[in-house]
């Protein structure tokens, strides 16, 4: 069978794997689209590849105010990606594992 653009379609069987489950898209997206903005998505590379890591030393690597960074986390955290436990003035941010496995699974092949 031809095509408007002149190819065809017959002999085309490229084997598809399963799409991401409905379920497990939702909390990825949210998750993803957290990291879509750029400043968010170094924040997270900061915690996920430093363990816990005071809020106060977050602001000079990213020459952010600690208004910023306050904001980036809260959406990092509200993601799913960062807990925070807070002692004395400060919070205190780490990666959580499990989302940080799920969002390698899901970018790598299926």
């Amino acid at each position: 069978m031809e095509t408007k653009t002149g190819t065809t379609t017959e002999g085309c069987c490229s084997v598809l794997v399963q799409p991401i489950d409905t379920a497990d898209a939702e909390p990825l997206a949210r998750a993803f689209a957290a990291l879509g903005d750029p400043v968010r998505l170094r924040l997270f590379s900061l915690i996920a590849s430093s363990g816990p890591v005071c809020s106060c030393d977050l602001l000079e690597p990213l020459s952010k105010s600690q208004p910023t960074i306050s904001h980036h986390t809260k959406a990092l955290a509200e993601a799913g990606l960062i807990v925070g436990e807070k002692q004395g003035r400060w919070v205190w941010w780490s990666a959580v594992p499990r989302r940080v496995e799920e969002l390698r699974a899901a970018l790598s092949a299926r």
